[in-house]
């Protein structure tokens, strides 16, 4: 036997699916000096007792995308690596109840199609051709997806696993990681065999992945449900019909219902996740296992018992069978559902490749997405939906539960774009926070911060099941008109807590940040944009610039961003500098619309005749503010930066000033309408690194004329050979319904682009659209067709400026 490893150059902690996935795409890359270190045997986590499930189905773009890879790679992975495995690949048909699950699986399907992958709706009358013992009596419709099937865990990860040590890599099992310490630039990884030094550490520890972050000095936002699934034995009907036809019954979801039924050999396979669902490992008298290795929680079947009697009233042949095994084993979740996959947030050399709650149906593609960012330090697809660096840390434990359980027993929830989830609300609040709650505003989360997304009338629907609604017209609809057009018409004042902020100082920041953008660092005492791109010229994030000093700047980016842009800047900060997150001290109002300059010259001392793009320090009510000459609304408008503590009195000022001028407090649903009308791009939609910069429109805030900047090479080449796809504007003809984030384009009767944000435009009183075409049909008049929910509507390409005050006069003042 080999002697143990006492270098590497990658270490992967834990021995489940997903590490050992890692592993094997890390030795496809050329990355073969590799060590995956398992406590006990391989799958000894949550794999083993996986129900072993893999859908393509999921309503996110990037979900989908890594579920497609993993069902494609599954297909041959048995020939490719010569080891057997058990994979039916026996379709899916998920049933819907209701006109607005049809229209869920209807933008499945078209994204889907767009993935390359034909899946199906199904009328009523055509379901039991699918699923013969179904009952279908009160059914919508039901989605059918040919790829769907299930795969034995156990096999999958050995299949991997022998992969990758026939490429180089190396699997210690029994080989616990104790402990990681940094020496140098290296790290130094702990076992009982010895201590592996190694450029990079991977965590992949599955439910014990928590316990591991706390070797970097992280605490992982996670935490473990108990799932459970049953299986029943032979029923005779289901064996002769088997045999009969030559294949398994489709995996059977019936997703309003909330659970999944799969023929298992001749028997089934029933899996709720149930509404009355319990956390683990949370409460003094279930403290965490040191070693949960091959074990499964006491069964607790009493709390699945509505779900036993929907199944069996909707599949009547489920009655005939007996009961013979329970499975209840844990399943880690994350706030909101998806895995962490990525750079771990602050610590250099470490990633995450963990907290999988569908590790099977995930593994393939987190494998692949998790050695492109060792390797490459970017990934194919745009990742943020999994990326460690959306959580921003205050996602405290009793967070983590209440959104994990959330997210549990709404497994199968439709994803309505303006539904508030309401658990684990209220942990950050604006400083006014008090002051907006009496004037209506009906509040979201963002990255924890309490935002107004609109403020109801007396009168309005302010209950939960009005914001569960594909349809334009919400309960939110009228009020948020009146906000977008008091804006236009008087002024409007946004409470903005949140925003993510980052001073640089040093004598050479200018140089640096000129370096670090596509575009020009603007003189001291302007405002700009800056555009950080990867090495192929694809977009990283967006920030706002105030140069406060020749050597000083001030980058303003979004409540989201903040781990992931505070990561990016300091792992490219230049030596001598100094980088400081000024995010908690902070907060902002915009103040917008054509009397907002009235407003201000009653409450503050500035000079309200300095330009556009402009900022100043002043004063309002005694306090120190800094006023930036910008509106992400498109109006005449300042951004007034104040702190914390002098917040309220700022507030309190500008609003009794405003009075007078017809002032009235809008939410961002008013501001996506506006901001939208404008061409406005918006972080992680229309900006992301599925695109790049000169795909996004961004030509004038590249400077080709610049030595050096990231990305520079890849975007010269783009630009002299030619730009795939543009980034345009349309007015669509659309029905009801906005379209969707990655609606699809039509043109010619093929798909041409997609859409990547949209809303009602109220000040121009049609629906528009941003998205990404290809370029030859990026020319002002071209006539298009959008999918929205299954059905193609008329939209026109517009002209390369704003639909809203084209010249910016208005916003110019």
């Amino acid at each position: 036997m080999a002697e143990f490893p006492s270098q590497a150059r990658v270490v992967i902690i834990g021995g489940g699916v997903v590490g050992v996935s890692a592993l094997y795409h890390l030795a496809k890359a050329g990355w073969t000096d590799a060590v995956l270190l398992e406590k006990n045997e391989l799958t000894a986590g949550s794999t083993w007792h996986a129900a072993g499930n893999v859908p393509t189905f999921s309503s996110s773009w990037s979900i989908m995308n890594m579920q497609r890879y993993s069902a494609g790679l599954y297909r041959g992975l048995g020939a490719a690596v010569d080891y057997p495995m058990n994979y039916h690949v026996t379709g899916s048909v998920r049933l819907g109840h209701t006109p607005e699950r049809l229209e869920e699986f209807r933008r499945v399907v078209g994204m889907g199609r767009y993935q390359g992958m034909d899946l199906d709706i199904l009328a009523p009358e055509e379901i039991r051709a699918r699923y013969p013992f179904l009952e279908t009596h009160d059914l919508t419709g039901a989605l059918y997806d040919p790829n769907d099937g299930d795969i034995d865990p156990a096999q999958l990860t050995q299949a991997l696993a022998k992969g990758a040590r026939a490429m180089g890599a190396r699997i210690e099992r029994f080989c616990p990681a104790t402990g990681v310490r940094r020496d140098g630039d290296d790290w130094v990884v702990s076992t009982p065999k010895g201590d592996i030094r190694c450029e990079i550490v991977v965590n992949a520890a599955g439910y014990y992945a928590r316990e591991v972050g706390r070797w970097f000095g992280r605490e992982l936002p996670m935490m473990v449900m108990s799932h459970q699934y049953m299986l029943f034995d032979t029923i005779p009907e289901l064996e002769a019909w088997s045999r009969e036809v030559g294949h398994k019954l489709p995996l059977l979801r019936d997703v309003d219902s909330s659970y999944y039924l799969r023929q298992e050999k001749h028997g089934f396979n029933l899996g709720p996740y149930e509404r009355n669902c319990r956390a683990h490992w949370v409460t003094p008298d279930d403290p965490f296992p040191q070693d949960f290795s091959f074990q499964l929680f006491p069964d607790d079947l009493e709390r699945l018992e509505g779900y036993i009697n929907d199944a069996m009233a909707r599949v009547p042949l489920l009655q005939k069978a007996g009961l013979s095994k329970v499975i209840n084993g844990p399943i880690p979740y994350t706030p909101d559902g998806n895995p962490l996959i990525g750079p771990m947030p602050g610590v250099r050399n470490a990633y995450e490749a963990c907290v999988f709650t569908f590790g099977i149906c995930q593994a393939g593609g987190a494998g692949k997405v998790l050695a492109e960012w060792v390797t490459e330090g970017a990934t194919e697809w745009d990742m943020w939906s999994c990326d460690p660096r959306r959580f921003t840390g205050f996602e405290d434990q009793d967070y983590c539960v209440k959104k994990g359980m959330e997210v549990y027993g709404h497994e199968y929830a439709i994803q309505f774009p303006r539904h508030a989830w309401p658990e684990g609300r209220d942990m950050k609040l604006s400083p006014v926070h008090d002051r907006v709650a009496p004037l209506g505003a009906q509040f979201g989360a963002y990255a924890g911060w309490e935002r107004a997304l609109w403020y109801a009338r007396p009168g309005d629907d302010v209950s939960d099941a009005g914001q569960q609604t594909w349809k334009r017209a919400g309960p939110w609809f009228g009020a948020v008109r009146e906000e977008c057009l008091a804006v236009r018409d008087a002024a409007g004042i946004l409470d903005l807590p949140g925003f993510s902020r980052f001073r640089v100082k040093g004598g050479h920041v200018a140089a640096w940040l000129g370096a670090q953008i596509t575009g020009k660092v603007p003189g001291v005492g302007r405002l700009g944009l800056g555009y950080f791109a990867d090495g192929k010229g694809r977009i990283v994030t967006e920030m706002s610039i105030a140069r406060l000093a020749e050597d000083e700047v001030l980058l303003i980016t979004a409540a989201t961003a903040q781990a992931h842009d505070r990561e990016w800047l300091q792992r490219h900060l230049a030596a001598g500098l100094e980088l400081s997150d000024e995010t908690d001290a902070w907060a902002c109002q915009i103040l917008t619309g054509p009397s907002s300059r009235a407003i201000l010259a009653q409450v503050c001392d500035a000079d309200l005749t300095r330009p556009w793009l402009t900022w100043q320090a002043a004063r309002i009510g005694g306090a120190e503010v800094l006023l930036f000459r910008v509106s992400f609304a498109g109006e005449l408008g300042w951004e007034i930066h104040s702190r914390v503590a002098d917040t309220a009195a700022v507030f309190d000022r500008v609003m009794q000033a405003g009075q007078g001028h017809g002032l009235r407090p809008f939410g961002m649903f008013a501001l996506n309408s506006l901001r939208i009308e404008k061409g406005y791009r918006a972080w992680k939609g229309d900006l992301s690194t599925d695109y790049t910069v000169l795909q996004g429109g961004l030509e004038r805030f590249v400077d080709f004329a610049k030595p050096a900047f990231r990305g520079r090479g890849a975007l010269t080449r783009e630009r002299d050979a030619g730009v795939a796809k543009r980034f345009v504007t349309l007015v669509v003809q659309a029905g009801d319904c906005d379209p969707p984030y990655m609606s699809t384009l039509w043109h010619g009767g093929a798909v041409v682009g997609e859409t990547t944000s949209a809303d009602w435009g109220h000040r121009v009183a049609a629906c528009v659209a941003l998205g990404m075409l290809r370029a030859d049909l990026a020319v002002p008049g071209v006539a298009l067709e959008v999918e929205v929910f299954g059905q193609r509507y008329p939209a026109v390409v517009q002209a390369d400026a704003p639909l809203w005050d084209s010249k910016n006069e208005r916003l110019r003042g």
